[in-house]
């Protein structure tokens, strides 16, 4: 700890943007389970995009201060701020790209200044990556990492990467899988978990969980569902910039009866309504999202993007696609057959129960942080 006294240690943490998607849930979750054993500050390169905060324990030490500039061209001034910033506190967690001028100033001023640890972590990439990695991106990671503690990625995807791409020693990067508190999900959902659902006679729900940002894609699956609209209704629980595009291609479409549910919290409370749960995404890497469904016995269709795939049962894997058209011929597929949706959420939750719950994923962050903090034990 900074100052060698018996307080909590300090943890910034920065984001590129924190309104509720599957990192910001896994943070915020880590924080409401070490309750007093952590003070944590938060902070985001996007000033107005904070929505996961309400998701936090208000008995949770937490504070949101205001940094200088996390995002804008690379400024050795602005980096020395930035620097002079992180000196406050006893552990810094970047999280993805958008907090990468954090991890370069952190490396820029280790070398004239004392600064604590940095933990990165790298959850999966944008709209403007989802298709390929950007050859610049790649330096400025390789070089913005290279002093770093260690390096966290979810799916092996993710640590082939690190590895091969960004050059990061193996004995730095962390393969550590999200994890949920499985047995949550297995009560059966209130009929109005879903506040703002008004659900359309005979028709089965397909949800998802996405924040509303381009690389969801959430048009896709609008367009995916429009193809059943006779039979299938589509629920969105997130919020974002991408809402009026997802309701004007709703419209264009003939899908009068979405329901954009915007931000809820605890999502085993209300996971459970959904009859299919779908990711239409272009990059995905371990979502949290679908290990909730998972638990909750939901049946999922899904593009195979990231670790998917291997993250379903296996029975569920051929409804694991590759294009829109596939998406939304496995929608189809699935809304037929009641025994076969049945029989592939049973098979979701025993492999949830089996593989992501959380027990593991909070033993291994909390083993991370204390060594970096040279206090082993002060997380549990």
């Amino acid at each position: 700890m900074a100052d060698g006294s018996s307080r909590p240690p300090r943890l910034l943490h920065v984001h590129g943007s924190f309104s509720l998607g599957g990192k910001e849930a896994r943070a915020v979750r880590l924080m409401n389970l070490w309750g007093g054993r952590a003070h944590h500050s938060i902070v985001s390169a996007a000033p107005d995009a904070m929505d996961a905060r309400e998701a936090i324990d208000p008995a949770i030490r937490v504070d949101f201060p205001t940094p200088p500039p996390l995002a804008g061209k690379p400024d050795p001034r602005r980096f020395r701020q930035i620097a002079r910033f992180l000196q406050g506190f006893d552990l810094i967690l970047t999280y993805n790209w958008g907090a990468m001028d954090a991890a370069i100033s952190h490396r820029l001023a280790t070398s004239f200044m004392v600064l604590p640890p940095l933990i990165h972590h790298e959850d999966g990439f944008n709209a403007d990556e989802a298709h390929g990695l950007k050859p610049r991106r790649n330096l400025y990671r390789r070089f913005a990492l290279q002093r770093a503690e260690a390096l966290v990625v979810p799916s092996i995807r993710l640590e082939t990467i690190a590895r091969q791409v960004w050059r990061q020693p193996a004995q730095k990067v962390h393969l550590i899988r999200n994890g949920i508190d499985v047995a949550r999900y297995a009560a059966p959902p209130s009929p109005g978990a879903i506040p703002v659902l008004r659900r359309s006679p005979g028709k089965l729900l397909v949800g998802t969980l996405a924040g509303l940002r381009p690389v969801k894609n959430i048009p896709r699956l609008v367009r995916a569902v429009a193809a059943h609209r006779d039979r299938l209704q589509l629920v969105v629980v997130g919020e974002g910039p991408e809402r009026d595009a997802i309701l004007a291609e709703a419209a264009a479409h003939g899908l009068d009866d979405i329901c954009l549910a915007g931000f809820m919290s605890d999502p085993w409370r209300f996971v459970g309504l959904f009859d299919i749960f779908a990711l239409s995404s272009d990059s995905e890497q371990f979502p949290i999202s679908l290990v909730e469904a998972m638990a909750a016995g939901v049946p999922v269709a899904a593009m195979d993007v990231g670790d998917v795939a291997n993250m379903v049962a296996p029975e569920n894997r051929p409804f694991i696609v590759r294009d829109e058209g596939q998406l939304g011929a496995s929608l189809g597929a699935l809304a037929d057959d009641a025994g076969l949706r049945a029989r592939l959420g049973i098979a979701n939750r025993e492999r949830a129960a089996h593989d992501f719950d959380e027990a593991r994923m909070v033993d291994a962050y909390a083993t991370l942080y204390g060594k970096a903090l040279a206090q082993p034990g002060i997380l549990r």
